[in-house]
C-alpha cells in the first residue's frame, strides 16, 4: 500500500500535469454548459432586481418584432449548436444614453434603446444581435472565467479544500458587471461567426460592421461620451474590426458594402417603419 506521503506527492504530480496541461489548452472550459445555462439565468434574476439601474422597456410591438422578426430567425441558423439547450430570450433594457449591447452565459442578450435609436437598417441590428449570440454560443464569459480562476477551483475541489467554491460562482458572479469585458480574440471570433449566422438569414452578412463604421463616420469613436465609452469597455478595436470583416468578405466573394447601403439585405425602410418609429 502507498504512503500516505506517496499519495500526497501522486496528487501533486497529477496536478502539475494537469495544470501544464490546461496553459497549452486555451480552450479549455471546466464549466459544463449546464452551468452556463445556471449564470444566465442568475443574471436575469439579478437584473430584474435592479430595476432602478437596468429597467425593462415595456414596449410589446417593439420587442415582438425584433424577437420574432430579427432575433429568432438568426437563431435558426445552423451554425447556432445550443438553440435547444440554451434559454436564448432577448430583453430592451431603457436607457437612450448607452449605445450597446451584451450577452450573459446560457442565452440572455440585453439591448439598450440608445443603440435602437442609434442604429438605422435592420442588418445592422442584426449583426449586433448576432454578434452577442455568437458570445453566448462560444462561451466566451465561462472561458475568461475558467482561465481566471478555474485551476485554482479545481485544485482547491480535488484536494477537498472547498467543496463549494462553484455554488459561491453561482451566487456571486454577477456582483459587478466584467463579465461582460470582452478580449480582442473573443471579439474577432463573434465577429466573425455573426457573418456565419447571417448568411442563412436575409440580411448582409458583412453587416456586423455598419455599427461600427456609422461610429467612425460620426466621430464618436474618438470623441468618446458615456454611450460610447461604455460600448469600449467592453467592445475594443471598433475600427480595426471593419478592416478585419471586409478582409473576411472579400475573402468569401462577398461583396464590401458600408453602413450607408441600401437595397437587398438591408431593411432601412423596414427598420425605421418597425423599430424607430415605435421607440418612445
Amino acid at each position: 500500500m502507498l504512503s500516505v506521503l506517496k499519495k500526497k506527492k501522486l496528487w501533486f504530480v497529477f496536478l502539475a500535469v494537469f495544470i501544464a496541461a490546461c496553459s497549452a489548452i486555451q480552450s479549455l472550459n471546466i464549466f459544463p454548459v449546464e452551468q452556463d445555462v445556471a449564470l444566465g439565468s442568475e443574471f436575469a434574476l439579478q437584473l430584474q432586481n435592479s430595476s432602478k439601474d437596468y429597467p425593462v422597456y415595456n414596449n410589446p410591438a417593439v420587442k415582438n418584432y425584433i424577437t420574432q422578426k430579427i432575433f429568432q430567425p438568426i437563431l435558426q441558423s445552423p451554425d447556432v449548436l445550443y438553440k435547444n439547450v440554451f434559454k436564448y430570450n432577448l430583453e430592451i433594457i431603457k436607457n437612450d444614453t448607452i449605445l450597446n449591447a451584451f450577452a450573459v452565459p446560457g442565452g440572455p442578450v440585453y439591448v439598450y434603446t440608445g443603440l435602437l435609436k442609434y442604429l438605422d437598417s435592420e442588418a445592422a441590428l442584426a449583426g449586433v444581435l448576432g454578434h452577442e449570440i455568437a458570445h453566448a454560443e462560444r462561451r466566451h464569459a465561462t472561458n475568461r472565467m475558467t482561465k481566471q480562476m478555474g485551476i485554482q477551483m479545481l485544485t482547491q475541489l480535488v484536494l477537498g479544500q472547498n467543496p463549494s467554491q462553484t455554488a459561491m460562482i453561482v451566487s456571486n458572479l454577477f456582483t459587478g458587471m466584467t463579465l461582460l469585458a470582452n478580449s480582442r480574440a473573443d471579439e474577432d471570433e463573434s465577429d466573425q461567426v455573426s457573418m456565419k449566422y447571417l448568411q442563412a438569414t436575409k440580411y448582409y452578412p458583412g453587416a456586423v460592421k455598419f455599427f461600427f463604421e456609422k461610429m467612425r463616420d460620426d466621430g464618436k469613436v474618438e470623441k468618446g461620451g458615456q454611450g460610447i465609452s461604455v460600448f469600449l469597455s467592453t467592445h475594443p478595436d471598433p475600427i480595426a474590426r471593419i478592416a478585419s470583416v471586409d478582409q473576411r468578405l472579400k475573402a468569401a466573394g462577398i461583396e464590401v458594402k458600408s453602413y450607408k447601403a441600401t437595397g437587398a439585405g438591408i431593411f432601412k425602410d423596414e427598420y425605421k417603419k418597425n423599430i424607430l418609429s415605435q421607440l418612445k
